[in-house]
């Protein structure tokens, strides 16, 4: 099931979505291929530490994360992922490795997105679990998560 905390904030703010559930993935790749949808529409989201601040790079599952990129892109001294006990303790509720891409909900983490997924019509990405998937327009995520898009992938 979509998180309830994710869950309400969607309803709350009547967002277009669907929710599909699909066989067990760890990988945002794999789940593409399970939900039937082109890679490139499949948002994976990267959990990062840039000058000891918390944040979110979200991209394409086809794509790779440039780190070094991402750093300068940010004007950042040192940037580095998160670890598996900071991404418990930030996303407590859901799958580890599953967190959708809201930093909005969890301690207003800054979010930024990938100048390739902003491309994209519809997007799709893990509902807090590893089954969950949520479907919705790019320009609806968009509004309601404030992303700062940026070119920082490879493929």
């Amino acid at each position: 099931m979509i998180t309830p905390r994710l869950q309400a904030f969607l309803d709350k703010n009547r967002a277009l979505y669907s929710h599909s559930t699909h066989r067990l993935t760890y990988t945002a790749k794999d789940l593409a291929q399970a939900d039937h949808v082109p890679p490139s529409e499949v948002a994976k989201t990267i959990v990062f530490v840039g000058d000891d601040v918390y944040a979110m790079a979200v991209l394409p599952a086809d794509g790779r994360i440039d780190l070094e990129k991402l750093r300068h892109a940010l004007g950042v001294n040192t940037l580095r992922l998160a670890t598996e006990d900071e991404l418990a303790r930030l996303f407590p509720d859901v799958e580890l490795g599953a967190m959708p891409p809201f930093g909005n909900l969890y301690h207003d983490i800054p979010v930024y997105v990938d100048s390739r997924l902003a491309d994209e019509e519809e997007i799709a990405f893990n509902a807090g679990t590893h089954r969950d998937v949520v479907h919705m327009r790019f320009r609806d995520y968009r509004h309601f998560v404030h992303p700062t898009v940026l070119p920082f992938a490879g493929s």
